[in-house]
């Protein structure tokens, strides 16, 4: 293939490859869909087929300088979930939210650290900072499933809850770590590298804060949809841009700018608007996820690699059911909630590449090759639990999974008051197939 792409120009190679990879994610979801299988583990399943380590029919510079997309991926998901912030939710949920995120968060991290110490006896300091990683939860697949099958009801919202709060989390926690690793080994990561990326976080949250209430009052109600739609991507695309400039997530910031935007203006219909144009988006995303994915990581990854996999899943589901004991919440809630918060990607692997810088050069080429590897299994595995979780819990029904996929039909949606309102047929038609 790289033969036949040196003939090529680099316009017609990009158009070529964004073909390649919407309909390879389109065709792996018709065969995912027979198993029942979420849209998300067929389009990752479809990049690691036409990625550089199977098939190798995108060049591999392409993938390289696909980053972009995960950023746009990410900012548009962040917005979405920001409507889920309603004052109204937070109200119905309360503190438990919070108890329930530090408990499953630090819960992992805790006994993935004690048991990378105590059986494998490994160092302190790479023990701490595979625990303190091991915290961040990956929500983007999980919120795609939701999507998918037009989850609703108070178990999607204290998930999507946690899921944007564990990065908050995840930051700290690592932040925390590295300290007391720096300080210990003499590293070459200074004090103040470990802040920065807290300062660039408070920063990123502050730009959230004012694009909503900017886009709140930039939307007249004289304004066209058209003009509603330029106006709220221009705004996602230059906080992804700024966020990227100084290496961090736009997840925060995008999800505040969509929390804001709701709780100033109350208008849904522009979260409808904007899904309708994120599916080919997101596909990407994903689809280029999988291109990335080093399946020959999984022969490196060894008894410590398999441990940790299985115990910060462990970790998750204990500290999700202790949480949300200790909140109150139904048992739904609590018997499920861990099953939907496995995925872990993005952020994790960011960290484990500066982890790497401080610790000595094996031990740092093992805990990026641990995070990396795990990645791939997690990020397969995750959208099944989430969908499972989903159903069981009453969120989506059976009988509708089937359906979810191509019918156009309306289905009903239930508000946090418990009121079943009819979505339009436009909604539909958005369903993520």
């Amino acid at each position: 293939m790289d033969h036949l792409f040196s003939h090529l120009n680099d316009t017609t190679i990009i158009l070529l490859s964004l073909s390649v990879i919407l309909l390879a994610g389109f065709l792996l979801t018709r065969i995912t869909k027979l198993a029942k299988l979420p849209n998300v583990t067929g389009y990752i399943i479809a990049g690691v087929v036409i990625g550089p380590y199977v098939l190798n029919l995108i060049p591999h510079e392409m993938v390289e300088h696909m980053g972009f997309i995960s950023d746009i991926a990410l900012a548009f998901i962040a917005f979405g979930v920001g409507r889920f912030f309603k004052k109204e939710a937070f109200k119905e949920t309360g503190l438990g939210v919070i108890v329930i995120t530090l408990m499953e968060s630090l819960l992992a991290g805790i006994l993935v650290t004690l048991s990378m110490h105590y059986i494998f006896h490994l160092s302190w300091s790479f023990c701490l900072l595979l625990g303190a990683i091991a915290t961040a939860t990956a929500p983007a697949s999980t919120m795609i499933t939701i999507r998918q099958y037009h989850a609703r009801g108070n178990f999607v919202n204290i998930l999507l809850q946690v899921a944007a709060l564990d990065d908050a989390v995840c930051l700290i926690a690592f932040s925390l770590a590295s300290a007391f690793v720096n300080t210990e080994a003499g590293a070459g990561v200074s004090a103040f590298e470990i802040i920065l990326p807290i300062i660039y976080n408070i920063g990123a949250l502050v730009i959230g804060f004012i694009s909503g209430a900017l886009l709140s009052r930039l939307m007249t109600p004289g304004r066209s949809e058209d003009n509603r739609l330029i106006l709220t991507i221009s705004l996602l695309l230059g906080i992804a841009g700024l966020c990227a400039s100084v290496d961090i997530s736009p997840l925060l910031s995008c999800m505040l700018f969509g929390t804001t935007y709701i709780n100033m203006t109350k208008d849904k219909e522009l979260y409808r608007q904007v899904e309708r144009f994120t599916p080919p988006i997101l596909s990407m995303f994903f689809v280029v996820s999988g291109m990335s994915l080093n399946i020959r990581s999984f022969g490196t990854l060894g008894i410590i690699g398999a441990s940790y996999f299985v115990i910060r899943i462990v970790g998750k589901y204990l500290g999700a059911f202790g949480g949300c004991m200790i909140a109150k919440t139904t048992a739904a809630v609590r018997n499920y909630l861990g099953l939907a918060l496995i995925p872990q990607a993005g952020v994790a692997i960011g960290l484990a590449f500066m982890g790497k810088r401080v610790l000595p050069d094996r031990m740092g080429n093992m805990l990026l090759t641990i995070i990396l590897s795990s990645s791939v299994l997690y990020e397969l595995i995750g959208p099944v639990c989430a969908k499972i979780a989903l159903i069981h819990s009453g969120s989506i029904k059976k009988d509708k999974v089937e359906t979810c996929n191509d019918k156009t039909e309306p289905t009903t949606d239930r508000t946090q008051e418990g009121q079943n309102v009819k979505l339009d047929v436009v909604m539909q038609n958005n369903t993520f197939i």
